[in-house]
């Protein structure tokens, strides 16, 4: 082999000095994976990572289940719950025709009852007033002879008032009295006053026309003059 040759050789084939030192390099960074055409320079994700990241993005398209949110399985009526709910409806609607019921008979009851009453009363007030014409008849009979009679009637008057008068005291009509009584104005109206030294102030000294209560009740009341002190 020529020496030209020989040193061509030698400059295609690496210097074992250079080799031993890239084979002590390799062993301190240690092996490097590059795979297929990717860039080395990228370093490329674990495969637990990506995984993960798989997994949350299905859970996040799911979406959590709220605590106390019933499943579809819960939410089913069966049929024996419908028959029980359709039963307890039965029963609400008759519960509710029996108050009805209950109301229109007590109205109808109230009703009847106040037209009941209402003709009481109106009997009462008619038998009422026939008692009370039946015993003024004989006081009509009264002045009808005291109109025939000759002469002086006073005596026959006075009969014929008296016996109308206990007529009414029958029926609960009673006189006020007022002369020398204080004066009371639920019982008594002034028409005037007048000085007096005999009386005390405010006393009724004079009645100019008698008052009537009719069971406690004033009907009228009396038309009285009082005093006053001068």
């Amino acid at each position: 082999m020529s020496s030209d040759e020989r040193h061509g050789r030698e400059g295609e084939s690496p210097d074992e000095e250079t080799v031993e030192k890239q084979r002590r390099t390799d062993s301190v960074s240690g092996p490097v994976e590059v795979g297929g055409s990717e860039d080395p320079g990228v370093v490329s994700e674990p495969p637990g990572e990506k995984n993960l990241g798989e997994a949350s993005e299905e859970e996040v398209a799911e979406g959590p289940t709220p605590e106390g949110e019933l499943s579809e399985e819960a939410l089913e009526i069966t049929p024996e719950e419908v028959s029980m709910l359709a039963d307890e409806l039965e029963a609400a609607r008759r519960e509710r025709d029996e108050y009805l019921d209950d109301m229109r008979r007590m109205k109808a009851e109230m009703e009847n009852s106040r037209k009941r009453l209402e003709r009481e009363r109106t009997r009462y007030l008619q038998a009422a007033s026939e008692r009370l014409v039946a015993e003024f008849l004989p006081v009509l009979d009264n002045l009808e002879r005291a109109l025939e009679a000759q002469g002086d009637v006073r005596e026959g008057v006075r009969a014929t008032r008296d016996q109308l008068f206990a007529v009414l005291v029958r029926e609960g009509l009673a006189q006020i009295r007022s002369d020398g009584e204080s004066f009371d104005p639920a019982i008594h109206e002034a028409i005037m006053s007048m000085p007096s030294d005999e009386h005390e102030e405010d006393t009724v000294v004079q009645t100019l026309e008698p008052g009537y209560t009719l069971n406690d009740r004033t009907i009228r009341p009396a038309k009285v003059i009082v005093s006053k002190q001068v």
